[in-house]
């Protein structure tokens, strides 16, 4: 129960950030929308549209934690969690479409270097800079940056927005005093593999968990070694970990006892496992008990087959 308190409250603190964070974003985007628009600037316009980009995000990963507040119910045994997971790879996808659209612009400007009025740009990236390092430091300090991936999602979505500024601002005083057009699509490109690398480690952290993959902060010999070397286990089989959503870390198995524990040690046994492996990241834990009569397969992971192959599990 204690777990389940830490977690709600950083979901909490994650909703809340992620809320005002998308309220400042929104705010500027239409300052620049309307800046645009009265000083017939194409930098504003663009600039804006990035926003818009990061604004998305935001929201996406916004609407992701309320809808993952919705109870558990016969159709849904977990809640809705895990649609947080979906929103960090909806997130990492579009950080990858960004890079690549970034690249291509910056190939097309590189032949075709435009007319750039590098005043305008200075004085728009520099207020889009602050903007960011506003928002970003407001999230990393009351989100949950690094053990969230749907936070970590929409947190690189700003850093590489912020990143893109300092570019800009680079650039614009390239422009300015050496007069290098080249400058521009240059830092572009510098910005564009950053956002790839984010959008690429958030993408696959994010398809780890919807794969049922092993947790990365839980070590699994030591999960193991923890449940057998339990007194009154004879052995472990049928065992899974897995990542329901961040922060919350699920494990089921097979454990074998011996045949005259009364009830009541069985459950001292498991209430000490389940103690022990919440100091491992594990949270939620499903041990289900046999006797050494119990047939069951000698492996400590599961190798049920699928119905369809023909293989059929004993004891599901």
């Amino acid at each position: 129960m204690g777990h389940d308190h830490g977690h709600n409250h950083t979901h909490g603190a994650n909703k809340k950030t992620l809320a005002i964070s998308l309220s400042i974003i929104t705010l500027y985007m239409l300052v620049e929308v309307i800046g645009g628009f009265l000083t017939n600037s194409l930098a504003l316009l663009a600039d804006a549209g990035h926003m818009l980009s990061d604004a998305i995000s935001l929201a996406i990963a916004l609407l992701a934690f309320k809808v993952g507040e919705k109870a558990a119910n016969y159709g849904n045994t977990y809640g809705y969690k895990r649609i947080e997971i979906l929103a960090a790879v909806l997130n990492g996808v579009a950080l990858l479409l960004v890079a690549f659209y970034i690249f291509y612009e910056a190939i097309d400007r590189f032949r075709n270097l435009p007319e750039i009025a590098p005043g305008g740009m200075l004085i728009i990236a520099t207020v889009g800079l602050l903007v960011n390092m506003l928002v970003a430091w407001i999230m990393l300090r009351g989100g949950d940056v690094k053990g969230n991936l749907n936070m970590r999602g929409a947190y690189l979505h700003v850093i590489s927005d912020m990143l893109g500024s300092v570019g800009a601002i680079v650039a614009a005083l390239l422009i300015m005093v050496f007069g290098w057009g080249w400058a521009d699509p240059l830092a572009s490109v510098v910005v564009a593999a950053l956002v790839l690398r984010s959008g690429y480690f958030v993408t696959k952290a994010a398809i780890h968990v919807l794969m049922e993959g092993t947790p990365q902060n839980v070590d699994m010999a030591n999960v193991i070694e923890t449940i057998q070397k339990a007194k009154g286990i004879i052995s472990v089989h049928d065992l899974h970990v897995w990542s329901i959503t961040s922060g919350l870390n699920a494990l089921s198995c097979h454990a074998v006892v011996d045949e005259r524990l009364t009830i009541y040690e069985s459950e001292q046994i498991l209430r000490r496992i389940e103690q022990d492996l919440e100091h491992q990241n594990v949270h939620h834990v499903t041990i289900q008990l046999e006797t050494p009569a119990h047939l069951h397969d000698n492996s400590v992971l599961c190798t049920v087959q699928p119905e369809s192959s023909g293989h059929h599990h004993h004891a599901h």
